[in-house]
């Protein structure tokens, strides 16, 4: 396991290795000691190829989440929205696959989405806080003050993510 700072304060990637001979391969995911956070709450997705999941963040029961791919191939973003963070309002993307063997640590106070490559993919979220339902905000994927690149022209949405508020409703009421 190998750890990659990035130029946002505590989002970091991790690239993992993969141990391969003829029954398959065997993959380390985390080390609580390494990233030096408590992951209590463990939380699996399913999506198929172009379904953008997102940007999703708690307000006040944050999360950090620790996200890795264990089939499929994601195009993952999140959006840093820690008002006295030096890259506050910026974007950070990169894709998560099984086979590039890498994962994400994502610090609470950013929003996450990310939209799915393959026809399959599986999606697991380590989280250091638990679900609270009252706490789910949503900032829409496509709003342009954000500019993201989704990979995809026909984006399949769950109706709450279609409802999510822009980022500019969410910074005056935040």
């Amino acid at each position: 396991m190998k750890i990659k700072k990035t130029s946002f304060k505590d989002l970091i990637i991790i690239n993992h290795t993969s141990y391969k001979d003829k029954r398959g391969y065997f993959k380390e995911l985390l080390r609580e000691n390494e990233i030096r956070k408590k992951f209590p709450f463990l939380v699996m997705s399913y999506s198929k190829k172009n379904v953008i999941r997102g940007l999703h963040l708690q307000q006040k029961k944050t999360q950090g989440k620790f996200v890795t791919v264990i089939k499929g191939k994601i195009y993952d973003v999140v959006i840093d929205l820690r008002k006295k963070s030096k890259t506050f309002g910026k974007k950070y993307s990169i894709i998560l696959s099984d086979k590039n063997c890498k994962s994400i640590y994502i610090p609470e106070g950013f929003a996450h989405g990310f939209c799915a490559l393959d026809k399959d993919n599986y999606v697991v979220y380590s989280c250091t806080n638990y679900r609270h339902k009252k706490s789910e905000i949503g900032i829409k994927f496509d709003d342009k003050k954000l500019n993201i690149n989704w990979p995809t022209k026909s984006p399949i949405l769950s109706k709450k993510d279609k409802e999510n508020q822009s980022l500019n409703k969410f910074l005056e009421l935040n």
